[in-house]
């Protein structure tokens, strides 16, 4: 596996605000090492960009903090969620490899 990279599986969940955004939770031990790579280089809002891959779909994109879930957050946009065929409470097999930390 290339440097900076994680592999794991999360559930697929809706925002409870008007939009139908949809996110993962990234597990705490994933979350607690990108804290520690990133803690100095963070963009606005703490964001952290990512390239991931679910099933045959790549793309790039921002993971963000979420105090409520003590954890960093994925945005699942539609394009993706149409083409790897996922709904809420799907458990979605995920591969995520920081963008400009060295890799």
């Amino acid at each position: 596996m290339a440097a900076h990279t994680f592999e794991f599986t999360a559930p697929l969940w809706l925002y409870g605000g008007k939009a139908t955004w949809h996110f993962l939770t990234l597990p705490f031990d994933v979350t607690d090492e990108i804290d520690e790579l990133t803690s100095e280089a963070t963009r606005g809002f703490g964001s952290v960009r990512v390239q991931v891959t679910i099933g045959a779909t790549t793309w790039t994109t921002s993971i963000f903090p979420d105090a409520k879930r003590e954890s960093f957050i994925l945005p699942v946009k539609a394009a993706v969620r149409k083409a790897e065929s996922l709904a809420v409470d799907s458990d979605c097999r995920v591969r995520l490899q920081l963008v400009d930390f060295g890799n």
